[in-house]
């Protein structure tokens, strides 16, 4: 399948803009407004506070970077990890939104510290796009893949596979947004979606699908290799 030229090239989502924005005025109107107000009185705690509005400001813009990744490996058949983070499910489940069947289900659950934007794990063509309300558990529970906000994407292979990607929020994370198009095509490579502040990316595979991956696993998105599709036979 040939690769779509919409790799973006910069370094900070834009998902993040205004969060930057206001968090810099805020910041640059502190350095200027604190040291004519303080500097003379208390240099300690402007000193203090700036350190902290520093760390804060260091930790927003860490969590918005867009690290630039172009998978190297053959794509026919691989399925490529949809995020950073750590994988905390792989196990056999019913999924009852799409499939109406069993399917082998890998999770990775993102931390505040990982890059929150999702890859697409397959390439192919957006059949459905889907984004549900709900309630905000904490994203490693089994429950929050059904009763959480979330979104859901599934993508035909060219070899035929259905692949089932849900995005979902967490506690904390309380914005799914989802780039895929219905009736578009895709590839790894580029981005299916964002989501703000920690949450989780589930995977639904053939119960016959070769698992690359273990419990506990550091991933990294559109690099590890979580499993390979058993080809089809005509």
């Amino acid at each position: 399948m040939t690769k779509l030229n919409n790799v973006k090239p910069h370094r900070l989502h834009n998902e993040g803009t205004p969060t930057l924005i206001v968090g810099g005025v805020v910041l640059l109107a502190y350095i200027v407004l604190g040291y004519w107000l303080l500097v003379d009185f208390c240099l300690p705690l402007y000193v203090g506070v700036l350190t902290v509005l520093l760390i804060v400001y260091g930790i927003i813009v860490n969590f918005f970077r867009c690290p630039i990744r172009i998978f190297s490996g053959e794509t026919e058949n691989v399925v490529v990890a949809p995020a950073d983070g750590r994988v905390v499910v792989i196990e056999e489940v019913e999924e009852n939104e799409y499939f109406h069947d069993r399917r082998l289900m890998i999770s990775v659950f993102m931390s505040v510290t990982n890059v929150h934007a999702n890859w697409f794990p397959v390439e192919g063509q957006v059949k459905l796009v889907r984004h549900h309300n709900g309630n905000f558990h904490k994203a490693w529970l089994p429950k929050a893949s059904v009763e959480n906000e979330r979104s859901t994407v599934v993508i035909e292979t060219p070899s035929g596979h259905d692949v089932l990607v849900r995005q979902v929020a967490g506690a904390v994370a309380r914005r799914i947004v989802t780039y895929a198009v219905e009736d578009q095509p895709c590839c790894i490579d580029n981005h299916l979606g964002f989501i703000k502040f920690g949450s989780r990316v589930d995977v639904y595979l053939p119960i016959d699908s070769e698992v690359h991956v273990e419990l506990g696993q550091a991933s990294t998105g559109n690099e590890t290799v979580l499993a390979h599709l058993k080809p089809k036979h005509s």
